[in-house]
């Protein structure tokens, strides 16, 4: 009844996160079927150039979870680099908020 409210779709948080009272959500990405994803995040590192390690982890880390569904890793790979240089040269759409 009180406290923080939790979404039925909302992700685990890592044990070993779980644990560690410093520790901060950074990113939080929705996506709504039909809709553009919603996003919220902090910035949290004075050096901006950490979300390009941050992006590239989760490129990975996504990689790696179609790797387990029978995927092939690199294609994966290959397919979100594609996307990302498209999507830096001609964006679809510009970021609100």
């Amino acid at each position: 009844m009180f406290g923080k409210r939790h979404h039925d779709n909302e992700l685990e948080v890592p044990s070993s996160v779980a644990k560690n009272s410093a520790a901060v959500e950074v990113l939080r990405v929705w996506a709504p079927p039909g809709q553009p994803q919603q996003f919220v995040l902090r910035t949290t590192w004075k050096n901006p150039a950490a979300w390009g390690l941050l992006l590239v982890d989760v490129a990975r880390q996504a990689a790696s979870a179609y790797a387990a569904e029978g995927h092939d890793r690199e294609a994966v790979i290959l397919k979100i680099r594609e996307l990302w240089d498209a999507e830096f040269a001609n964006p679809t759409d510009s970021p609100e908020g």
